[in-house]
């Protein structure tokens, strides 16, 4: 593996942890054109998968992909059996089994709230993907396995996220329970309890204080003038 191959994959890797939480294992949902790509070109996808992503990877499938690689006959039997080895992951369409394309895109449906990684060759499937942010795409090249660089989708959304005009809806939620977990959160009909501040002395009550003691000051004086004019008079 290439050094410069893997410093491009790290790069990209950290981005998608940082902005849209992609944490060990990945998830990586295989069809059948990534499976027969493999095959052809003598990629151990489970053995080489980890190490290009730097951690632990889980290897998926649809019941979808498995009935249409049953479907294309002997020329996709060996896809078929490499598909087969890997976790098989719930679709909506038990009943009604769907291509393998159209099972992927639901799979990533609002948001991709399970973190899936999309590992195909179909050119058409890639460039619906491409359209959803925050969903790495694999495909293989000659005899190498590329992580794709993200999507102008996917950067766009981020750049939302820093000047905060878009926040995911789980993300909300998350924040939300944090600040409850918290304390943070507000009660209805909580009111802010007003600080006492330390007052000073009503200087109104100060002056009456004053006016009478210089009235009883003034008292003892008249009565000494009047003893003063009686004693002269006598």
């Amino acid at each position: 593996m290439g050094v410069t191959r893997q410093k491009h994959a790290k790069k990209i890797m950290g981005f998608y942890k940082h902005n849209f939480q992609f944490r060990e294992p990945f998830q990586v949902l295989v069809d059948g054109t990534f499976c027969q790509a493999a095959l052809r070109n003598k990629i151990q996808i489970r053995e080489q998968l980890p190490g290009y992503l730097g951690g632990a990877a889980q290897l998926c499938s649809t019941r979808c992909v498995i009935k249409e690689l049953e479907s294309l006959g002997k020329a996709l039997y060996g896809a078929k059996l490499i598909a087969q080895r890997f976790q098989v992951r719930n679709c909506s369409h038990h009943k009604n089994p769907v291509s393998g394309s159209t099972c992927f895109l639901s799979m990533i449906e609002n948001g991709n709230p399970h973190h899936f990684f999309i590992a195909t060759q179909d050119q058409d499937l890639s460039n619906k993907v491409k359209r959803k942010p925050g969903i790495p795409l694999l495909f293989i090249i000659q005899n190498t396995m590329v992580l794709d660089k993200p999507s102008p989708k996917s950067l766009a959304f981020v750049q939302n996220l820093q000047t905060n005009q878009l926040v995911p809806e789980y993300q909300k939620q998350s924040i939300v329970e944090l600040k409850e977990k918290e304390g943070l959160v507000k009660q209805e009909g909580e009111k802010r309890r007003k600080r006492k501040r330390a007052g000073g002395p009503n200087p109104l009550s100060c002056l009456k204080k004053k006016k009478k003691k210089t009235q009883e000051g003034q008292e003892p004086s008249a009565e000494k003038k009047k003893r003063r004019k009686r004693k002269r008079n006598r």
